[in-house]
């Protein structure tokens, strides 16, 4: 892992670079996860530079004080800025939490950062979160994390090692940041503002994810002007675990179109 410093912050990443010529590709994990959750996304790496962070809190990263909302989704733009910056990334790829942090900095920070593409993947306009899920995420966490890794949520048929593995990472996490992380998801609304992106985007929906279900893709790609569509079947909110070469495909034709 290497670390960048910003805002009195150390932010943690793992970068790959086997001499592709593509433009790099910086990735960004959703809530209660790490940089982890995009390991099949480093076979990418023969063609473009890849990159996959650790969010405020998570993993390797020094947490940040923030509020839950708007100042902890701005506080983790800043980490993906100081690490766009560090690796010349500028192709920002977000799943869930993580697509609401890249619409963040292609809505309001561009003047700090050039975009050539975003994916988002598992993510929406709008993120809210089930009443239910909240009241857990504050009182019975080993509840929340039961729930998530339920058939159709994270995983469309949960692989027991990829749940294993994925529970693992959640308790690690914690449940304060966890709870933060879906508490900003709840927050994020920019239904309303999709229009001003110029830049070129893919979403990215697994065929059975209830928690983003496909129809927010099918916004995403409608509201966007230069967007375009990609359904990875058998697959849940995490398909790039799940179904990493169907997701790895997509990935791929769509950074080769920007490269042309």
């Amino acid at each position: 892992m290497q670390t960048v410093s910003h805002h009195g912050r150390t932010t943690a990443y793992r970068e790959s670079d086997r001499g592709g010529s593509g433009a790099p590709i910086l990735f960004v994990h959703g809530s209660g996860a790490t940089h982890a959750v995009w390991r099949s996304q480093f076979r990418l790496a023969e063609d473009h530079p890849i990159t996959a962070l650790d969010l405020s809190g998570h993993g390797d990263s020094d947490d940040v004080d923030a509020d839950a909302g708007y100042e902890t989704l701005s506080a983790y733009a800043d980490d993906v800025i100081a690490v766009a910056e560090a690796t010349d990334a500028r192709i920002l790829a977000g799943n869930s939490l993580g697509g609401a942090v890249a619409l963040h900095v292609a809505l309001e920070r561009t003047d700090e950062i050039d975009l050539d593409g975003l994916i988002l993947a598992g993510t929406g306009a709008r993120l809210a979160v089930l009443e239910s899920l909240r009241e857990w995420l504050a009182d019975d966490f080993e509840r929340a994390i039961e729930f998530l890794h339920k058939p159709g949520r994270l995983f469309a048929d949960p692989d027991p090692e990829l749940v294993d593995a994925s529970e693992t990472v959640m308790r690690e996490t914690g449940r304060a940041i966890t709870e933060r992380d879906f508490l900003t998801c709840h927050e994020f609304d920019v239904r309303d503002d999709l229009g001003e992106i110029d830049t070129p985007t893919l979403a990215i929906a697994g065929e059975g994810d209830q928690l983003t279900p496909p129809r927010y893709h099918d916004f995403l790609a409608s509201e966007i002007p230069d967007a375009a569509l990609a359904i990875v079947e058998n697959a849940g909110h995490l398909a790039m675990l799940e179904q990493p070469e169907a997701f790895n495909t997509a990935v791929y034709r769509f950074v080769t179109d920007l490269d042309r």
